[in-house]
């Protein structure tokens, strides 16, 4: 049952029905109750678990693995494992996940006279090494583990190689020190029984399209050595988990996703700092006040809580607030963490929370992970983290087991997080989102299959492993002089392979996690302040802007994007900047595209239309804003001339031009040349907003442009462009869900009780134009007249 109140109604999740509930708040938040920004109080009680008995009892060497007995959904998944069928569990945070896969491999790797390995991957080192821990705990004599990463020295890699029967690892140095080395590790392909996929939800956009690439070559490097390895993959809860592992490796794949677990009672918070907008008043708390207040009330409360915000910078300014309002002893034991500290910065966070020491941490989603983090009791998400799955796997960190927890969502100005503040039953009840990812980007396949073809030649036969898209790829790689192709063999053996023309080593020229191939240093004087992308360097660290590392403000001075430097001094930090940008979207080719279904479900003549189209962005920081920190006056304007970059990428593009102009019509009789602008720049924005309720992406994931009269489409235009070169499949994803999402996108719009338009709605903290024009009237004449209304 999932109870709501007593600001709300109940829903129980199985029988729809609704009951009224009260909820008490837990002793250290009771200070916000009757307060008008409590948007909600709501309660998931605890569920008794129900285990299961396998299909084929363990082997006697093995029968201790049996207890404690197993819930149902590992028992599932083990028999699955057990008969060689690729599995993705995708079940609830702390139920149970590792042991699916830590049996059937202990099986294997104990079975007398066979030498089974495994693999297991993960997508950080941290988490490798907590799963280190838990091999070593798991009472198996011959299951010798080793983490081979880049801390890794060359003994114990070299022990990995000779003896280690389970290998844990990387993507990164599956794809640059095992693959790009098959030879020296042909011990471990040759005998190769599983391999297992942690934190599947992670592997989309980019990341996924590389990683697809990367297990691809993973299964023909294993099949070379004549192995066929069942691959296992752990997720959150996503949408379509099968639909996501099969794409990463090409083939079916099974999906476990009833979770049999005991759970304890959680206690959600929908706290909403904005609300008081809605009274005409501004409101009294920003949303990194907000999160730090109640994470430090919290932490005062003897609760060990984990606090998560949106930006590296959301993190230096909610720590520093905490350490504000708690006592100086208390506030010792609270740490920020975040990407961009250096190595031994994070590792030494890390011990101090996994050792139980630390009583609070303020982190980006770089903790969202599923390390086990030992007992905490409370998560504060500064924000709705853009997706629902996210969110789950967020406030799952608390309350692992039967424990009981307290989750707090802090809601932001945004669309989203306004969406959950006026519908918080979404947040429990909202079918998760699909991840989507694009193996197929010849921006990622044809670097990896220049990869392959290092490692060994390819064949035709390869293109098993690449379900279709080999031969056309190769072709273009050798017009293009990176693969050199020829036969190879004699009589009836003989045959074509293509094999790598270059003479740099091609596994440097992939990047598996973004575009950026390398990142700009930061750095005072000689001191390595920290990293940012080089993508995200003109916006980020151009000169003149603040940059913001462990409560520390600092200046940049300049900014050398050939050098891959900026040098900064320190500021005050009474103030902040925003970058300011253009930006040009051309559509290289205009598909015919569809027209949009009408509210009845069927195509209209009176609708717009909806294409992907592959396309050219064109972006330039052409200065930035300087603000007040705590007023946010503007204090001034600051032009810069940087260089433009480029981006071909694909995009989902509506416009106004049904064959019988019914839409443009519409249009034109809502909103007249002086407010056009306005309404489709609202109604891109909003657009943007909405988006991550069907797909796990954000607005940071995609750009857009909006246009009275673009030159491509002969028409108003409004598109959402892929981040990402080549596209993720973002795009695709956003026309397959057209209709709904414009429809969800009018609902929010029109729910926001501002009259002009806000950042619950319309305005975006990444607009370029800085949110200039907007028109919110107009955006809702603009998608009434795309959807036929």
């Amino acid at each position: 049952m999932l109870a709501l109140g007593p600001h709300s109604a109940t829903a129980d999740r199985l029988s729809g029905d609704v009951v009224a509930t009260s909820v008490a708040l837990p002793p250290a938040l009771a200070h916000l109750e009757g307060d008008p920004r409590m948007a909600g109080v709501l309660s998931v009680p605890g569920r008794p678990g129900y285990t299961a008995g396998l299909a084929t009892p363990l082997p006697d060497r093995l029968s201790a693995l049996a207890e404690p007995p197993f819930w149902a959904h590992q028992a599932a998944a083990i028999d699955l494992l057990r008969a060689g069928r690729h599995t993705v569990i995708a079940t609830g945070t702390a139920s149970g996940k590792s042991r699916c896969y830590q049996v059937p491999i202990a099986e294997a790797v104990t079975e007398p006279g066979v030498g089974a390995t495994a693999l297991l991957i993960y997508p950080t080192k941290a988490l490798a090494q907590d799963q280190l821990r838990a091999l070593g705990d798991f009472g198996v004599g011959e299951l010798l583990a080793a983490a081979v990463d880049g801390d890794a020295g060359p003994e114990e890699r070299s022990w990995a190689r000779s003896s280690a029967r389970v290998v844990l690892t990387n993507p990164e140095m599956l794809h640059h020190g095992l693959l790009a080395h098959h030879r020296r590790w042909a011990r471990l392909f040759r005998n190769l029984a599983y391999v297992v996929v942690d934190e599947l939800h992670l592997l989309r956009g980019m990341f996924g399209g590389h990683s697809a690439n990367v297990l691809r070559r993973l299964r023909r490097v294993a099949a070379l050595y004549g192995a066929d390895p069942t691959f296992v993959f752990t997720s959150a809860t996503i949408g379509r988990p099968g639909e996501l592992a099969g794409a990463l490796i090409g083939e079916e794949v099974d999906v476990i996703d009833d979770d049999a677990s005991p759970t304890g009672t959680r206690t959600l918070v929908v706290w909403n700092p904005h609300a008081e907008r809605s009274g005409g008043g501004a409101p009294t708390q920003s949303l990194t006040e907000a999160t730090a207040a109640i994470a430090a009330a919290l932490v005062a409360g003897g609760h060990r809580t984990l606090a998560f915000t949106r930006s590296r910078k959301g993190v230096e300014l909610a720590w520093s607030r905490m350490r504000q309002l708690l006592d100086p002893e208390t506030a010792a034991l609270v740490h920020p963490y975040r990407a961009g500290y250096l190595r031994e910065e994070r590792r030494e966070i890390e011990a101090e929370l996994f050792a139980g020491r630390l009583r609070g941490v303020v982190a980006t989603s770089a903790l969202e992970l599923g390390i086990d983090v030992g007992s905490l009791d409370a998560v504060v998400c500064g924000g709705f983290p853009g997706t629902v799955a996210s969110f789950a796997q967020q406030i799952g960190r608390a309350g692992r087991g039967a424990g009981a927890s307290v989750a707090v969502l802090v809601c932001g100005e945004d669309q989203l997080d306004q969406w959950m503040a006026r519908h918080p039953r979404d947040l429990l009840e909202r079918v998760p989102e699909p991840a989507v990812v694009n193996p197929a980007n010849p921006y990622v396949l044809h670097p990896h299959l220049l990869c392959a073809a290092h490692e060994y030649p390819l064949r035709p036969a390869d293109d098993r492993f690449w379900v279709g898209e080999l031969d056309e790829a190769v072709t273009t790689l050798a017009r293009n002089g990176a693969l050199t192709v020829r036969r190879r063999g004699r009589g009836a053996g003989r045959e074509v392979v293509a094999t790598w023309a270059g003479t740099r080593w091609p596994f440097s020229l992939v990047g598996l996690r973004s575009s950026d191939l390398a990142e700009v240093e930061i750095r005072c004087g000689p001191d390595l302040i920290g990293t940012v992308g080089a993508g995200r360097a003109p916006e980020t660290v151009h000169e003149g802007a603040i940059y913001l590392h462990r409560g520390r403000a600092w200046r940049v001075i300049e900014l050398d994007l050939d050098a891959r430097l900026a040098t900064v001094i320190e500021d005050p930090g009474d103030t902040y900047t925003l970058a300011r940008t253009t930006s040009d979207v051309r559509l290289l080719e205009v598909p015919e595209g569809r027209p949009l279904l009408a509210e009845t479900g069927t195509p209209d003549a009176g609708t717009g239309r909806v294409r992907v189209a592959p396309v050219l962005v064109t972006s330039r920081v052409t200065g930035y804003q300087r603000r007040a920190v705590g007023s946010h006056d503007n204090l001034g304007t600051t032009r810069l001339e940087l260089p433009p970059q480029e981006l071909e990428t694909r995009a989902v593009v509506f416009t106004w031009d049904d064959d019988d102009r019914r839409s443009r019509a519409a249009l034109d009789a809502g909103c007249d040349a002086a407010t056009l602008p306005g309404a489709l720049h609202a109604a891109e924005h909003g657009a943007i907003g909405m988006l991550g309720l069907f797909g796990l992406c954000d607005r940071w994931d995609v750009g857009g442009l909006s246009t009275a009269d673009h030159p491509d489409t002969g028409g108003p235009t409004v598109l959402i462009h892929d981040g990402y070169p080549g596209g993720a499949g973002i795009a695709e994803l956003a026309e397959r869900v057209a209709e709904e999402h414009l429809a969800a996108t009018r609902t929010a719009i029109a729910e926001c009780t501002c009259e002009a338009g806000c950042p619950s709605c319309v305005q975006s903290p990444k607009c370029g134009n800085l949110n200039e024009p907007l028109d919110k009237a107009g955006a809702l004449i603009a998608i009434d007249a795309l959807l036929g209304r």
